[in-house]
């Protein structure tokens, strides 16, 4: 896999608590939900090219058995 880019992000406080949340509720960190939301309004505005892979699973579904 391509290494990802690094920088720095300042966010209101509150706005990173809602993302913390809403990330929470996707079972996902706040980094990849960023950018699943980035990733996804990019391909909406169609400006994601179709060579860059698609957003990582939401969860380790695939990983674990049904219970």
């Amino acid at each position: 896999m391509a290494p990802k880019k690094n920088f720095p992000l300042r966010l209101d406080p509150k706005l990173y608590e809602i993302l913390e949340r809403w990330a929470a509720d996707e079972f996902r960190s706040v980094n990849a939900h960023m950018e699943f939301l980035l990733r996804e309004a990019a391909a909406r505005a169609g400006r994601l090219p179709s060579r860059l892979p698609p957003p990582p699973p939401a969860s380790d579904e695939a990983d674990s058995e049904p219970s």
